[in-house]
């Protein structure tokens, strides 16, 4: 039996389609978004204003899950060393670059949340 190059030629093309799918399904799959945990943490504030402001960071191919939370709890704990009880969100975040590639993408990013202390303690 003779080898029939037009059939032999067809199947090699066939096997290649099939090779560059699973290269470029590889690929994408490879730079696809990753989920991971950030925890907010403090990066600044003012006593006399009573604001607390956390932060964390991430890059280009993540996405942040946040345990907002934690968030309040370490606010909270920031303001009582300030002397408030408690502290809320202001409500929104502010999100900066902090990271670029050759081409002057944003490739890294900070991610800012402001609380406000409250409910001061009653001097004694």
């Amino acid at each position: 039996m003779a080898l029939r190059p037009h059939l032999l030629t067809a199947c090699w093309r066939r096997l290649l389609v099939h090779m560059k799918f699973s290269v470029v399904l590889a690929a994408a799959l490879a730079l696809s978004a990753c989920a991971t945990s950030e925890t907010l943490v403090p990066v600044g504030g003012s006593r006399s204003d009573g604001v607390v402001r956390l932060a964390y960071q991430y890059g280009m191919f993540q996405r942040p899950v946040v345990d907002y939370a934690a968030a309040a709890q370490t606010a909270t704990a920031r303001c009582g060393a300030w002397g408030y009880t408690s502290a809320e969100p202001f409500g929104g975040s502010e999100t900066t670059c902090v990271a670029w590639n050759g081409y002057g993408n944003c490739i890294g990013f900070r991610v800012t949340v402001a609380y406000q202390c409250t409910t001061p303690n009653a001097p004694k």
